[in-house]
C-alpha cells in the first residue's frame, strides 16, 4: 500500500472500522448509515459497503448527494432538513455512525434506528448533547461512542482495506501549500484529506 494512502487510513480508516468490529457490526447485509459525508465519513461508506452493508448518506443538504451516490457507491441519500424523507426513513437502519463534530440533536436520527440500533458517536463535541430518554427506551436502541482503534484492529483495518482495495481520497501536497491548506481546510475545501509529502518537499 503507497504511505501516501496508508496515512489517512491509521485514523480515518480505523476511527471506522474499530466500533464496526467491536459492536459486531460486520455482518454482511445490515442497514448502516453515515451521518456527516468528510474525511471520515467518506471512509465509512467505503468500508460499510466492502462489508456488504446497505449503506445511507444522511447530510443536511443535498450539496452531496451526487459525490455520496455516484462517487462513493452510497446506495441512499437522506436529507435530514426534509421531515417527509425522515419520517419515510423510520426505523430503517441498524446504525448509524454519527462523525459531527459540532452540536446538534441526536432525536431524529434515533428515530431512523431500529429495535436494538447503535447511534455510534464520533465526532469530537465539547457541548452537553441531548435527549428524551423515550427515544432510547422505546426500541431498546444505544448511544454510545469510539475514538480511534486498538493496534490489532489497525492491522486488521489495514489487512482489509488491502484485500478490498479500499483507498481514502487525497490531495498530496508539499510543505510549501500548508498555510493554503490550512485556509482551504477553514473553508471545508477538501475532499477529502490533505497529505503532507514531507520527503518530497524542500526544506531549508
Amino acid at each position: 500500500m503507497d504511505a501516501e494512502q496508508a496515512a489517512p487510513l491509521l485514523c480515518a480508516g480505523v476511527t471506522i472500522y474499530s466500533p464496526l468490529n467491536h459492536f459486531g457490526l460486520k455482518n454482511s447485509g445490515l442497514r448502516g448509515g453515515i451521518l456527516g459525508l468528510g474525511g471520515v465519513g467518506h471512509m465509512g461508506v467505503k468500508i460499510a459497503k466492502a462489508m456488504g452493508h446497505h449503506v445511507t448518506v444522511i447530510s443536511s443538504s443535498n450539496k452531496k448527494r451526487e459525490e455520496a451516490l455516484e462517487h462513493l457507491g452510497a446506495d441512499g441519500y437522506l436529507m435530514s432538513s426534509d421531515e417527509e424523507q425522515m419520517k419515510a426513513a423510520a426505523d430503517s437502519l441498524d446504525y448509524i455512525i454519527d462523525t459531527v463534530p459540532v452540536f446538534h440533536p441526536l432525536e431524529p436520527y434515533l428515530s431512523l434506528l431500529k429495535l436494538d440500533g447503535k447511534l455510534i458517536l464520533l465526532g469530537v463535541i465539547n457541548t452537553p448533547l441531548q435527549f428524551v430518554s423515550p427515544m432510547v427506551m422505546l426500541g431498546r436502541k444505544v448511544i454510545t461512542g469510539s475514538f480511534i482503534g486498538s493496534m490489532k484492529e489497525t492491522k486488521e483495518m489495514l489487512d482489509f482495506c488491502k484485500e478490498k482495495g479500499l483507498t481514502s481520497q487525497i490531495e498530496v501536497i508539499k510543505m510549501d501549500y500548508i498555510n493554503t491548506a490550512f485556509e482551504r481546510l477553514a473553508k471545508n475545501d477538501v475532499r477529502y484529506r490533505f497529505v503532507v509529502d514531507v520527503a518530497g518537499s524542500k526544506l531549508d
